[in-house]
Order: C-alpha cells, then structure tokens, then sequence
C-alpha cells in the first residue's frame, strides 16, 4: 500500500486538473469535427479513449517532470517532497513507471486511424522535453501550451484522418489559454524560482500580468467565435461565448498574485473553462 501511495502521489492522480486539461482540447476538437447525425457510439468511444489517453500520458509526464526536475524541486517548497525530489522513490522505479504508462497510452492510441497515431508521436520529444524549457527561456508556458493542446489536433484527425484551418486556428487559441493559466500557476513559485534561476512568463510579466493574461484569453475567445462562425453555429453558441468570456473576466478580476492560494484556485477553475467550452461548442452544433 505504501508503494501504491507513492505512485498515486507520483503521478498526481488525485489531482485531477491537470488531465483533465489535457483531455478538454481533445474533445473540443473531436465536438467540431463529428458528425452528430451519425452512431453516437463512435463519439463516446472516442471521448473514452481520450480520456485514458490523457491519464496516462499526463501521468508519465509528471514522472518525466519530477526526474528532470528532482533538483531543482528540493530547492522549492512546494515540491521538495515530491517521491522522486525526496528520494522516496528512485529515478530508475520512476523510469520503469514512466514506460509502462506509456506503453499503455500507446494501446490506446492504436484504436485511431494511422494519421491520428502518426501525429501523436511526433508530439511525444515536446511532451517529454517541456521540463527543460524553463531553464533556458522565459516561455515555458508558450512550450506547454503547443504541446498541451495537440490533442485538439488529434481529435479533429481522429475523425477526418486530415488537417484543416478550423482545428488549427481553436488550436492557436488554445495555447494561448494555456499561456495563461499556466503563468497563473507559476506565480506561486515565483520568489523559490527566482532564487534557484529558473525562468517563467510569471516572472517575466510579474510586474504587469494582466496585460498578459487580456492579450492570451483576448486570443483564445477570437479563435472559438470565429470557428462558430466558419462552422456556422447556431445563436446560442455565440450566447454562451459571453459566459466564457465573464468566465474569464471574473479569473482576472480576482487574481492576486501575491496569494499563492488564490492563484491555484483560479488556476483550478480552467477545468470548468474546459467544460464550458466543450458545451458551448456541442450546443452550438445542434
């Protein structure tokens, strides 16, 4: 049971948030591309698939992330006693961890057609490599967010087995969602950071963050309208486009900073952005 703790601990799979990040922007992308007068049964599969697919691989990338990461997260209080930081589990348990995870992502992944499976990897050197962008550039958070995001990618293929402009430009906005609530979350380890010399769009933009987070979400709420616009949808998708939007506002308006609590509370309600979007987009294809 101990073992069994410390790898639900390693893998962050009581924290839900963050593949359930993951998997939004894949059935967003699979919600624009399905034809709803066609099985249902294919939709649901798919969003299962997706789901497991997104559990797993953002479970292997913890690992990747803690193991790349194990110095610099004893110098951090907030993640000084992560398994692999800590010493309670080793790199090589954490690699063994890692692989299985991703060998069941990948039995996943066979279920799709050959396009799908084909982009997919070639996503996998930037999910395992985001770890180190920090260490090198302010924009690590514009890194995740590409890589976050290809899922929407990989649910419009999964459907139309090709790339259009649609996918990619409700993709482009998405990574600005991204960039934003991921500096929002780096803001909580902003002074740690700042000491041990790793860089962040939180601390490059401490000084004046909103001018930031106006200009990402101002882009993200572009690229839904003008998919419901080149997807002709219906009125009520634009209606429920201004709740996303207050949604938004209201994350701004209370965001403090200096509070590392409210800032993982606001952090944590992208996940009901998530699934506003989600609605938003299935309620405007009907």
């Amino acid at each position: 049971m101990h073992q069994i703790n410390l790898f639900i601990e390693l893998t962050r799979i009581k924290k839900p948030i963050g593949y359930m990040l993951l998997f939004w922007p894949c059935v967003w992308g699979l919600t624009i591309a399905y034809n709803f007068s066609d099985n249902l049964e294919t939709y649901f599969f798919y969003i299962i698939l997706f789901f497991l697919g997104s559990v797993l691989m953002r479970s292997a990338g913890c690992i990747v992330n803690d193991i790349l990461d194990r110095k610099f997260d004893k110098k951090v209080s907030r993640t000084k006693n992560r398994p692999i930081a800590s010493g309670k589990i080793s790199v090589k348990l954490g690699l063994v961890y890692s692989s299985i995870l991703c060998l069941l992502a990948l039995l996943v992944l066979i279920n799709f057609n050959k396009l799908t499976i084909i982009i997919a990897l070639a996503s996998m050197p930037l999910a395992f490599t985001y770890p180190l962008m920090k260490r090198y550039t302010y924009w690590p958070q514009l890194f995740l967010g590409i890589t976050f995001n290809y899922g929407l990618i990989l649910g419009w293929t999964s459907i139309y087995n090709s790339i259009s402009l649609i996918p990619v430009i409700l993709y482009t906005g998405a990574i600005f969602w991204t960039l934003a609530y991921d500096t929002i979350y780096g803001f909580q380890d902003i002074k740690d950071d700042e000491i041990i010399g790793l860089k962040s769009t939180s601390i490059k933009f401490k000084s004046k963050p909103n001018v930031l987070l106006i200009l990402c979400y101002s882009i993200f709420l572009i690229s839904l309208i003008s998919v419901g616009i080149l997807l002709d949808m219906n009125n009520f998708f634009f209606l429920l486009s201004i709740i996303v939007f207050i949604h938004m506002f209201f994350q701004l308006k209370k965001l403090d900073i200096k509070d590392p609590s409210k800032c993982l509370e606001i952090f944590k309600s992208n996940n009901s952005l998530g699934l506003l979007v989600f609605v938003t987009i299935i309620v405007g294809k009907f």
